[in-house]
């Protein structure tokens, strides 16, 4: 029979919602009153002890490695978190102070950055805007609108926002699967894009070629580039949430930009570090999101003054949930090109970043600095 304390895990749900939980051998065990909005099944004796440690990152572990499967509403099951713990402080000391210190943020941000990125261009493919691979969030005009035209709105507001024209020198940090590059450099605009991914840069290269964009894309990390001449504009689209020291990398920023030269950067934010399961299963290290006030505080004592300063949060979550979906619907093929596990991993991931904005314990911005004369 299942223990006292899953029977905690359903007093995070309203009145006349319920769900169910079924234990190995075919025991069903009701939790909450009336029709149950999902059923979490423990498939093996890992998976209940998962749930029975009410520790997020060991029930997080247990669905990607199939020890606990999840049918039904997948938005109301993730409601259970907050009911459960999230204490590794070890985990945490050595990923965000220790590592750093000991080896350097470049080379540990260049392992980090393999866990989550390294992976072949078509996997991403499967769940991105399919015009762009951009892999940050769309700014929409309404709720019926794709996902490719909010991208694109986006891509627009970034050129715009900081004047570029044809012939314009823009610095892209972080490449990803070449979005602004191939939008920016179909204009004209002499982009170049910095990767610490291989399997980045060897895509964007070739995406470079085949459409003859006067662009370039470098392995290299910000922290480290330097330019023989200053750059009109610099651009970042989710890349921030990477950058951990802001005052170190807007040190940057003002050393390669000219004066009265722009930055676009949007981010997602919140107020609270993220979970050890986030930084262990999907973005290792000692990455985290946007602090907005420190944020401010560090342009506040640079030579930057802050244009315009939007919130995106609610782009962020239809993004969010238009990438679950096509993750979803792409399930057979991804598990059948890249396995259970990724899918699991990836599904965890997007579902709950889109339940974590509707919920406002994420938030998003996007930011125009102009660096004085």
């Amino acid at each position: 029979m299942a223990t006292w304390k899953l029977r905690l895990l359903s007093q995070t749900f309203k009145d006349g919602c319920a769900w169910e939980y079924r234990m190995p051998g075919g025991v069903v065990v009701p939790m909450g009153s009336g029709p149950p909005a999902f059923r979490v099944d423990a498939a093996t004796e890992r998976g209940v002890a998962a749930m029975e440690s009410l520790d997020e990152l060991r029930i997080a572990r247990a669905y990607c490695d199939g020890d606990l499967n999840l049918e039904g509403d997948i938005l109301a099951a993730l409601s259970l978190r907050t009911a459960l713990t999230d204490r590794h402080p070890f985990l945490r000391f050595w990923s965000e102070r220790l590592q750093p210190f000991l080896r350097g943020q470049v080379e540990c941000d260049r392992e980090w950055i393999q866990d989550h990125y390294d992976e072949d261009p078509a996997f991403y493919q499967m769940f991105l805007d399919r015009k762009y691979r951009c892999y940050s969030q769309a700014q929409f005009a309404g709720s019926a609108e794709p996902l490719e035209t909010g991208i694109e709105r986006k891509l627009s507001a970034a050129v715009e926002s900081t004047g570029l024209r044809p012939g314009s020198r823009v610095l892209d940090v972080g490449a990803g699967w070449g979005a602004f590059v191939e939008f920016a450099g179909r204009l004209g605009i002499q982009v170049t894009a910095l990767t610490i991914c291989r399997v980045s840069e060897r895509f964007v290269s070739g995406l470079i070629a085949r459409q003859g964009l006067p662009c370039q894309v470098i392995y290299e990390h910000l922290l480290e580039h330097r330019s023989a001449e200053p750059y009109d504009a610099i651009v970042n689209l989710g890349v921030t949430e990477h950058l951990p020291d802001y005052r170190a990398t807007i040190g940057v920023y003002a050393r390669i930009l000219k004066s009265g030269g722009r930055i676009y950067l949007d981010a997602s934010a919140a107020r609270s570090r993220q979970s050890t399961a986030t930084a262990t299963l999907i973005f290792s290290g000692n990455g985290r999101f946007l602090n907005l006030p420190e944020y401010v505080r560090a342009v506040h004592d640079s030579p930057f003054e802050i244009l315009a300063l939007g919130n995106d949060t609610e782009d962020y979550r239809r993004t969010m949930e238009c990438w679950a979906s096509n993750l979803d619907e792409a399930r057979a093929t991804i598990i059948e090109r890249f396995g259970e596990r990724q899918y699991r991993r990836f599904r965890l991931y997007l579902w709950a970043g889109a339940h974590a904005f509707s919920k406002r314990e994420l938030e998003a911005y996007h930011m125009v600095l102009r660096k004085r004369d």
